[in-house]
């Protein structure tokens, strides 16, 4: 059996107070919730950190500096709300790279997954929501800064705005952001993305999907990227400590299958990162994470 390539680092998941509302095993648990369910073998590949002169693409060098060196203000490092240390820095300078090879990889061969990513409320001199660095917005402009896309769709279907994302790349016309979250969480002071979809607090799997697949299609029609980041945060299930929705575990499967399914029959290249997902059983979590791998799996097979 063809295995989607999948995106790990043994780095992504250290110890870490396991009473944090951020849940830092959930890395770790997702890949071997993946190798249990027989979806790893010769599909894995691991990425190297990030340089800081290429995260400049997206990101102040002073920011930069000051992360790296354990220089962050106080504040700058409550408004992210995780407690520095060697390993988080080692973990954030990592994961960019793994969305980037994620990216390679669906380009590569249609599809892309990467068991980690989603830090879309980093800005680009402030890290914020437990995000330092912001994957999407650094994997969006070095794609095209290489030549390797002309335009990038960031499809951002984490419950929380990907403010960060918006941000960094409003001005980014080869780049196209959007973000269906909940309009009444975090963040509650929104950025302008290109389309924010903000849905109702308790919204239900039908009405949900909906509304993610005909901004989907509209936006593959008229967009036409080279390229699709898809986040797909499982912070929209129902019983989400962060979430707000009302979304079932099946609502979230039927969510990443279609999402999967209208741009591989566009031929269109999608690469998934799991974004935000809070919940104090941690392996049911990494099992949440674990329906965009299964969704991949299957999408590649039938694409492949």
């Amino acid at each position: 059996m063809k295995r989607v390539p999948l995106v790990y680092h043994p780095k992504y998941s250290y110890p870490f107070d396991s009473k944090h509302r951020f849940v830092m095993s959930k890395f770790e648990r997702l890949y071997d919730y993946c190798c249990n369910a027989g979806l790893v073998a010769s599909n894995e590949h691991q990425p190297s950190a990030a340089r800081i002169d290429e995260l400049t693409l997206c990101h102040a060098s002073r920011y930069l500096n000051d992360l790296t060196h354990n220089t962050l203000a106080p504040k700058a490092l409550r408004r992210i709300g995780l407690p520095w240390s060697e390993a988080l820095i080692e973990r954030t300078l990592i994961s960019p790279n793994g969305t980037l090879y994620a990216a390679e990889l669906a380009i590569e061969f249609g599809v892309g997954v990467h068991l980690a990513g989603g830090t879309h409320h980093a800005h680009y001199d402030f890290g914020s929501g437990y995000c330092l660095l912001n994957d999407l917005a650094f994997v969006s402009r070095t794609l095209v800064a290489r030549g390797q896309v002309q335009r990038v769709l960031i499809f951002d279907c984490d419950v929380h705005q990907g403010d960060g994302t918006a941000a960094i790349l409003q001005e980014d016309e080869q780049i196209f952001c959007c973000s269906v979250h909940c309009e009444k969480n975090f963040p509650f002071r929104k950025q302008e993305s290109d389309l924010d979809v903000g849905l109702s607090v308790g919204m239900r799997d039908m009405e949900y999907l909906h509304i993610v697949e005909q901004t989907l299609v509209r936006l593959l029609e008229h967009f036409q990227p080279d390229i699709v980041l898809y986040d797909a945060g499982v912070d929209v299930w129902k019983g989400d400590a962060l979430g707000n929705l009302n979304i079932s575990l099946e609502g979230i499967r039927a969510r990443d299958d279609l999402v999967l399914e209208h741009c591989l029959d566009r031929a269109i290249p999608v690469a998934t990162v799991i974004g935000g997902g809070y919940d104090r059983d941690h392996d049911a979590l990494a099992r949440r994470h674990g329906i965009i791998v299964h969704a991949a799996q299957d999408a590649f097979a039938r694409f492949a």
